[in-house]
């Protein structure tokens, strides 16, 4: 049996450990927070105290990483501030065997800083889900110069028994690749909220109903290739793509209130709204990955 330690019990440290549980690893959950007993009662009312599928709780992450036979592979998703990882890494560096991968969920910090004179830097790598991991495919490794060839295998290989889509990056760069794509892509929709253009709810609407659907199935640079009809990619550009010269614009920072507002207005701020998205959010997941399955066997 492989006993998983996931550190940090928010909101992806929890999906984090329902993905191990539910593909039959024991898993421990360490946080320091006074309430940990309560939250892991909630979130696994029916989990053996146990065996395949167990989830325990522990207040320090030494204990939990070196209890009994130890942890056999690390995900941290604790607070997003390099400092804070640092000292957690000393800390499971020292209580863990030297083959035990440690990888953060962290979504924009380098891997290299998080390992800054740690011993163990040859095992520790970003493995950075979608939210929430349980349900999106994505997992991006990175590794630091300093991460060994046989700490990303390992990685690649835990990810891929829980039924995630690992995908190696080849150089460590801050925010990764989803991330940065993320960015960009709400400035633009933030702009077009600020001039006027659209609203959030109606800019949703756009992308659910052409880019969103599109990416669900092929890649950008999959779609510039079919995008260009059978002379593919090259033809794209040359023709459609050189209309392409107009300023995209930028949103106003000092503005960004007026795009929450909008948010808001549209979809709520409030503990209902969001159960209630949170819920129609992974029914859908689940019913394009379903989707999808069906087609690619």
């Amino acid at each position: 049996m492989s006993t998983a330690l996931i550190v940090g019990a928010g909101v992806i440290g929890l999906s984090w450990a329902r993905l191990f549980a539910g593909a039959g690893w024991a898993v421990r959950v360490t946080d320091p927070r006074d309430d940990l007993a309560d939250i892991l009662a909630e979130a696994f009312p029916d989990a053996p105290t146990s065996g395949d599928g167990s989830v325990t709780g522990y207040a320090d992450a030494a204990e939990a990483a070196s209890a009994g036979a130890g942890v056999d592979f690390v995900q941290e998703a604790g607070p997003e501030r390099v400092e804070i990882k640092q000292e957690i890494f000393r800390t499971l560096a020292a209580a863990t065997a030297e083959g035990t991968v440690l990888a953060s969920s962290s979504s924009s910090l380098l891997p290299s800083d998080i390992a800054e004179g740690n011993d163990a830097a040859s095992r520790i790598i970003i493995g950075h889900p979608f939210n929430p991991p349980e349900l999106m495919p994505l997992v991006e490794i990175v590794p630091s110069p300093a991460t060994s060839d046989a700490a990303v295998a390992r990685a690649v290989e835990v990810y891929r028994s829980l039924g995630r889509n690992p995908v190696p990056l080849r150089k460590e760069i801050r925010g990764f690749v989803g991330n940065r794509l993320q960015r960009v892509f709400n400035e633009q929709a933030a702009y077009l909220v600020q001039e006027g253009v659209v609203g959030p709810a109606e800019l949703d609407e756009i992308v659910r109903t052409s880019l969103g659907l599109r990416w669900a199935t092929i890649g950008p640079f999959e779609g510039q290739r079919l995008g260009g009809g059978p002379a593919g990619a090259r033809h794209l550009l040359e023709h459609v793509g050189a209309a392409m010269d107009f300023d995209s614009g930028a949103p106003d920072p000092a503005r960004m209130g007026e795009v929450v507002d909008a948010i808001e207005a549209d979809y709520g701020a409030d503990e209902e709204s969001y159960r209630r998205l949170t819920a129609a959010r992974d029914a859908r997941t689940r019913a394009v990955l379903a989707a999808l399955r069906s087609v690619d066997g």
